[in-house]
C-alpha cells in the first residue's frame, strides 16, 4: 500500500460519512419542502444527482484536471 492509499484509507470512513450526511440532509430538505413526497423516489433521485456529479468528477480525473491540483 503506497502513501496515498494509506492516507485515504485512514480517512475513508470520514469521507463516506460526509457523503451520507449530504444525502441525509437533502432528504430532510425534500421532506420539509414536499412533506407528501415519496421518500423512496426522492432518495433515488438524490442518488442519481450524486452519481451524476461523481461521474463528472471521474471524467475530469481521467482528462487530467486534477493531475497537479
Amino acid at each position: 500500500m503506497d502513501v496515498i492509499q494509506k492516507e485515504l484509507a485512514g480517512r475513508k470512513e470520514e469521507i463516506q460519512n460526509a457523503l451520507e450526511l449530504l444525502f441525509k440532509a437533502n432528504m430532510k430538505i425534500s421532506d420539509w419542502d414536499v412533506p407528501e413526497a415519496d421518500d423512496n423516489k426522492a432518495a433515488n433521485i438524490l442518488i442519481d444527482i450524486l452519481q451524476e456529479k461523481l461521474d463528472d468528477i471521474r471524467q475530469d480525473v481521467k482528462s487530467g484536471k486534477y493531475k497537479n491540483y
